[in-house]
């Protein structure tokens, strides 16, 4: 049995495991990690730290399992996406990682995608063109890596000078265990400068890159997810206690990962990620965009293959903050076992209390990263399970408003939803998404893994070890979530709340704060 190395770095850490051809995980917990927020939208972390934790994470995976990491035959990395890290001529990061969470570039972005006639805040002839090749346009919020790149010309114009290249934190982490300055087509794609048209010959767009103002000189050279990037060199491979020269393949972000570990690489085969953010995200076969709901069809690891994602900001990032607020002597883990607890002690509807989860903004099926979160309907009857309960259900009733706009994208129903991630642990969150969504929703094996998963198998397809297609056969479901006809009675008009709700405070938060 052979065995490919997986990283997946998460915005709360890594994580590290060991994965066969047949789908098997051998994994640990997340090795934790900082996060800097700083005025004005910033939110940063420290890349050394992230390799720091994904060498301790990787040793303490080795040392557990010394005869299945003696058969490692690739290195496979996914992590967060939309993240930007400068890189100088020494191949060392020259300040702290820009995050996804990060919109500090919003004021850049909205001056370059401006023009004389505006549709949804763009000028129409630059849309246009940035929707023809890339399937998308740089969001307005600022929080993709184009905005990264030009806050730092123009707001840290000393890093920006000094940096080489440009990269993606998966891609950083290649860099670190190859030396290799490389981006796939699939993690490049939220630079918003390369053409798409071509799946099998990506590549930037002068056009583009000129209008954007940035240099072409610090922009990443392109290659396949599937392509083997390099040897794994001595100084990395000693850091993560495995031998050097194993290859380590070009790898994929989290969104795109996480399909391949929930095994939805057919067509219209959707999944469900409940992590720090969540997204909804099904293959498709044809580029398209739909500028009103922010959603695109973008390029997947496999080949030839677009995928359509949508974004939802904040899900288990609701709870987490729940549980600093309520539960402060808890630690992690514990906060979120007790809130779980308190939320099934709850009627479903939460009494008719509604939760939005927009604690940054939201990105699809609206663009606003003016919106926040916020409790509508509270009394002085209302109980603490209850306000639990309805940060559960407010991320189902958000993913709802997802689904909605996804199946439009998509012209399809899709079901079922196969739920991964961190929060698809709950059961509770299982069947309250059934209930919500009215979607029977099934649950993988070890759902936590889900990223390690779909990074390990990508690496050992990429090496010829299984096919690409077979990937849905090579992952274990666990649970079947049927929706309950009486909770979706409860939870339709709740829908129908949540929807009037954000008509009425959208532009009350607009107000709040200005663009």
């Amino acid at each position: 049995m052979e065995w490919a190395l997986a990283i997946d770095l998460g915005t709360s850490g890594p994580k590290v495991g060991l994965v066969s051809a047949d789908g098997r995980v051998l994994g640990g917990p997340t090795e934790p990690t900082g996060l800097f927020l700083l005025p004005h939208g910033g939110c940063e972390q420290d890349p050394d730290e992230w390799w720091r934790a994904v060498a301790a994470a990787a040793r303490r995976v080795t040392r557990s399992h010394p005869d299945e990491a003696s058969r490692i035959v690739a290195v496979g990395v996914t992590a967060q996406w939309s993240g930007t890290v400068p890189v100088g001529a020494d191949l060392r990061p020259l300040s702290r990682a820009i995050i996804w969470l990060d919109h500090r570039g919003a004021g850049q972005v909205r001056r370059v995608i401006r023009g004389p006639i505006r549709v949804y805040g763009y000028g129409i002839g630059k849309a246009l063109r940035w929707i023809r090749l890339t399937g998308g346009a740089p969001p307005k919020a600022g929080k993709d890596p184009i905005a990264h790149m030009m806050w730092l010309r123009d707001e840290r114009p000393d890093i920006y000078e000094r940096t080489r290249v440009f990269l993606e934190p998966k891609d950083y982490l290649n860099l670190v265990l190859t030396g290799r300055a490389v981006a796939t087509f699939d993690s490049v794609a939220l630079y918003w400068l390369t053409d798409n048209r071509n799946l099998d010959g990506i590549h930037y767009d002068r056009g583009l890159v000129r209008l954007s103002g940035l240099d072409p000189g610090k922009l990443p050279e392109l290659v396949r997810a599937t392509d083997v990037v390099g040897p794994l060199l001595p100084g990395p491979a000693h850091d993560l206690g495995i031998p050097a020269g194993i290859p380590v393949v070009g790898g994929t972000p989290d969104v795109h990962s996480a399909a391949l570990g929930a095994g939805a690489v057919r067509d219209y085969a959707a999944h469900l990620y409940l992590g720090t953010s969540s997204w909804l995200s099904c293959h498709v076969p044809f580029k398209k965009t739909d500028v009103a709901r922010n959603l695109g069809s973008l390029p997947s690891p496999l080949p030839g293959r677009y995928l359509v994602i949508g974004t939802q900001e904040s899900a288990g990032v609701c709870l987490e903050y729940l549980g600093r607020l309520l539960l402060p002597e808890r630690d992690r883990s514990a906060a979120l076992a007790e809130l779980n607890a308190a939320a099934l002690r709850a009627p479903a509807g939460s009494g008719g209390l509604i939760f939005t989860p927009w604690l940054q903004g939201e990105r699809a099926p609206v663009e606003d990263a003016s919106l926040r979160g916020g409790f509508f309907n509270q009394s002085l009857d209302t109980s603490r399970d209850e306000v639990i309960r309805s940060v559960f259900e407010g991320v189902a009733l958000n993913t709802r408003w997802l689904l909605e706009a996804v199946e439009h994208f998509t012209r399809k129903r899709l079901d079922p939803l196969v739920i991964v991630g961190g929060g698809a642990q709950s059961d509770l969150w299982c069947r309250i998404h059934a209930d919500v969504l009215g979607r029977t929703v099934r649950r993988t094996a070890d759902p936590i893994q889900v990223n390690v998963r779909g990074a390990g198998l990508l690496a050992l397809a990429a090496l010829g070890r299984l096919g690409l297609d077979d990937i849905a056969d090579r992952v274990p479901l666990a649970d079947t979530f049927n929706p309950d006809l009486g909770p979706a009675g409860t939870y339709d008009p709740a829908y129908a709340t949540f929807r009037r709700v954000h008509r009425a405070v959208r532009r009350v938060y607009a107000r709040l704060r200005p663009a």
